[in-house]
């Protein structure tokens, strides 16, 4: 199959909307937007080239060896098996357990349930909320391979506990979170990478991580303008910021989907704008996993590109700050 040509697609898209009033953030922000988005109809272009490189620290030292750096940067993603596992891995399945079952969170926005039903679906901040998982975001290992990843010094720009009960948690639609936190955070750049800790053994039958290998390599703009207070909906059900499907088809037929499974206690570290998603979970068992979102600090959000207004802290944390329920 062909690759695809992505070196003329920036100035395109930018000659398409060289006036900033026709940007589709123009009804928030004036600046020049490099990844315009949240368009109200189908752009001509189908994706837009990534500005940044992929790999930014590769002549630092950390665990990542050069064909694991090379494996990141061409697929988007890498999945470390046994990255924690014993009494290690017991003690944060009993944290996890702990932190989902607090009652008094169930009502609070940073708590989310699934869209049919009680269940929690995620817990946001929670390297705020334990000191055993702030212990987890800043081991050493993690933080090295980000370094590497991003080049610089980091700080979590996000947190939270996923969690599929078995046969009744839902899915995920295809995205990219860099999209999201683009459009709806101001984040500036893609300066940033996901470590995923899964918590419970992985298979294709309870909802895995399925990702686009290459697909990071462009950013897929997306139609639909962003709803006030659009957090609120989809954390449930993404509906907003969602690829459309000739992007996604002629991205899937060159890259196709790879799904992570494996045992609990893995680490998948994945670019912040690899497309990705999952399926309902179709099992009798729960998959979760712990999730932390490292930004380089020169990278620090800003006013949304498309969005009323920037979304709560418990979702987009700032460099300086701690939070608290």
């Amino acid at each position: 199959m062909a690759p695809i040509n992505t070196s003329n697609s920036y100035a395109v898209v930018q000659k398409q909307y060289s006036d900033t009033s026709e940007l589709p953030g123009a009804a928030y922000t004036t600046r020049r937007d490099p990844y315009p988005s949240r368009f109200s109809e189908s752009p001509k272009k189908l994706w837009l080239e990534r500005h940044e490189p992929v790999i930014k620290g590769r002549e630092l030292s950390g665990p990542l060896s050069a064909a694991q750096l090379d494996e990141f940067e061409e697929k988007g993603f890498l999945f470390l098996p046994n990255f924690i596992h014993g009494a290690a891995l017991e003690e944060l399945r009993q944290e996890i357990r702990k932190l989902m079952n607090q009652e008094e969170y169930l009502t609070r926005d940073f708590s989310i349930t699934e869209p049919q039903g009680n269940e929690m679906r995620s817990l946001f901040a929670v390297h705020f909320l334990s000191n055993t998982l702030k212990k987890l975001s800043e081991d050493p290992r993690l933080t090295g391979a980000v370094k590497q990843i991003l080049g610089g010094e980091t700080y979590i720009h996000q947190s939270r506990i996923n969690y599929k009960p078995g046969f009744a948690g839902k899915g995920f639609n295809w995205h990219s979170d860099f999209e999201t936190w683009h459009a709806e955070d101001g984040m500036p750049a893609m300066h940033t990478v996901s470590a995923s800790v899964i918590m419970t053994d992985n298979h294709e039958f309870n909802g895995p991580l399925m990702l686009v290998p290459g697909s990071h390599k462009v950013f897929v703009p997306c139609v639909g303008e962003t709803p006030e207070n659009n957090f609120r909906h989809s954390l449930k059900r993404q509906e907003v910021g969602v690829p459309g499907e000739q992007a996604l088809t002629r991205l899937i037929e060159k890259g196709g989907i790879e799904s992570v499974t494996g045992e609990a206690g893995g680490l998948i570290l994945f670019d912040c704008n690899v497309l990705h998603a999952s399926n309902a979970n179709m099992s009798p068992d729960p998959r979760s996993n712990v999730f932390f979102v490292y930004n380089r600090r020169d990278n620090a959000c800003q006013q949304p590109f498309a969005a009323p207004g920037p979304r709560p802290e418990f979702l987009a944390h700032h460099s300086d700050k701690s939070w608290s329920p």
